[in-house]
């Protein structure tokens, strides 16, 4: 067990990077070797990198961070986070503070229900089709889980079919497509390789039932069956900032949120911001990031226009945020247990199920979509996008250690936040101030 706590790490973003990985290492009892990989030396060896993808010939990093202060149901995590973007970790620690000082998000999830799909043409008349796949009902889903007797004895496996007739797209055949749903509990695991092994082992008897020609038979990305929900509900006082009352504050989201709304354009960037914290626990945690994007603008777009994954409104004094999407998250499987860094970041966040990882994620979704709002519905984005930009930039021109954050400060204060700028703010320190802040002093 880790002395794990609390994820109400004041003053942690000021402390040297050395001070906050002792800070985590005795927080989790990191071993020495465990320290190593979070310091990314040794994360993922090129010999292990040759085994998991094809043509391999290195690795490449990104930095990992900390979402600091969430609490959801009651319960603290620090959030792992493999991003590129500045501002993101920022950004979902500062809007966790802010849900935490009122109480914390509230989440769940369904189970880790997942569709696999076989299409079959050449079937004949659809409704008799239809009918004779749902007769043999029983011995698809028997048949289906042959092909993985552990999953049954854990409560998972296949549990449904069903049969969707889609209208003739043009072509010359003209027949409705028919498509059989093969509906599997993954249990913890995404379940990608499974399904697709189901799906191809039901279709010779698919086939034989109907007399008809299995094309595709694949999961789906839209886990429409394993959604994951989080919200949240902060007084409207508590919400002043930016020398304005919360009322303003407040009405600005709100109609950010309106916005999305009507607009796919605007959706879209919405969107993007929900997605710029899950996706970054996603790359954190070894989950298949690309298939929980698809899934969930696929979802967004649900009822023929794409809309926004959240929604924020004003109730009763309250600013109420919530959120839905599709989670199709593993703690099993993949490159979960093979690559060593992942599994220090699963020690650090601490979810024990893939429900309760679901709804993390989603909280994380939420508090990352209210900093963006919370900011474009009042000073605008580019006040702490420039901030964190500046300091990039000083980096660029070459400062180091704690000279970045005072370079990037003037910038910010005198503009523009050009690396050529930044040159000249350190060429106008004095010789030894120059040589600490480019660190080629001594």
């Amino acid at each position: 067990m880790s002395d794990f706590v609390t994820s109400r790490l004041a003053g942690f973003h000021k402390l040297p990077i050395e001070e906050r990985r002792a800070q985590i290492a005795q927080m989790f009892r990191l071993s020495p070797e465990e320290m190593e990989l979070l310091s990314g030396h040794g994360s993922l060896q090129t010999t292990l990198a040759n085994q998991m993808i094809e043509n391999a010939v290195g690795t490449f990093s990104l930095p990992l961070g900390l979402g600091l202060n969430m609490m959801v149901n009651g319960r603290d995590y620090l959030v792992p986070m493999a991003v590129e973007e500045p501002s993101v970790v920022a950004a979902v620690s500062f809007a966790a503070k802010i849900v935490r000082e009122a109480g914390g998000f509230t989440a769940e999830a369904d189970d880790s229900m997942m569709i696999g799909q076989v299409q079959l043409a050449r079937y004949g008349d659809p409704t008799e089709a239809t009918r004779k796949i749902l007769e043999h009902k029983e011995q698809l889903l028997a048949l289906a889980n042959s092909f993985h007797p552990s999953m049954i004895r854990r409560g998972g496996g296949a549990k449904d079919v069903e049969v969707r007739l889609l209208p003739a797209p043009e072509g010359p055949r003209g027949e409705p497509l028919l498509i059989v749903h093969l509906l599997v509990d993954t249990q913890e695991a995404m379940g990608a390789n499974l399904i697709n092994t189901m799906a191809e082992g039901i279709s010779p008897l698919i086939e034989q039932i109907t007399g008809g020609k299995v094309y595709l038979r694949i999961l789906s990305n839209l886990a429409d069956r394993r959604l994951a929900r989080a919200m949240c509900r902060i007084p409207v006082a508590q919400l002043a900032d930016f020398d304005l009352p919360g009322e303003l504050i407040a009405e600005g989201i709100s109609q950010a949120s309106r916005f999305a709304q009507a607009d796919p354009y605007r959706a879209a960037t919405h969107n993007k911001g929900v997605m710029n914290g899950i996706d970054a626990v996603a790359i954190a945690t070894g989950q298949d990031w690309r298939a929980i994007e698809a899934g969930a603008h696929a979802f967004a777009c649900r009822d023929g226009q794409y809309r926004p994954l959240s929604s924020w409104h004003l109730e009763e004094g309250h600013l109420v945020g919530r959120i839905e999407l599709p989670l199709a998250l593993g703690l099993v499987g993949g490159p979960i247990k093979i690559h060593p860094g992942v599994q220090v970041a699963l020690k650090l966040m601490q979810a024990h199920t893939v429900r309760e990882m679901s709804m993390v994620f989603a909280a994380v979704g939420l508090a990352q979509n209210f900093a963006a709002v919370r900011a474009l519905g009042s000073v605008g984005i580019q006040k702490g996008h420039m901030a964190m930009h500046a300091r990039c930039v000083a980096v660029t021109a070459g400062a180091r250690g704690d000279w970045v954050e005072k370079i990037a400060n003037e910038l910010v204060k005198v503009g523009p936040i050009k690396v050529e700028k930044a040159r000249e703010l350190i060429a106008a320190l004095s010789p030894d101030e120059a040589a600490a802040a480019t660190g080629s002093a001594g």
